[in-house]
């Protein structure tokens, strides 16, 4: 199940960095993930410093 990036989201830009399928993008208010593309790797996660990228 794919990645999803709730309202949390500071838009610093970390997860982009990190994701290895280029799945995420920046949104008008919040960085988007694609779930064509998020292959559940979690790495969106653990480079967030605000723990936005969640779970399905």
């Amino acid at each position: 199940m794919a990645y999803t990036i709730n309202d949390s989201c500071i838009n610093c830009g970390a997860c982009i960095e990190e994701c290895p399928t280029e799945a995420i993008s920046a949104g008008d208010d919040k960085h988007v993930i694609d779930a064509e593309k998020c292959i559940d790797c979690g790495a969106c996660a653990g480079a967030c410093p605000v723990d936005a990228p969640v779970e399905g």
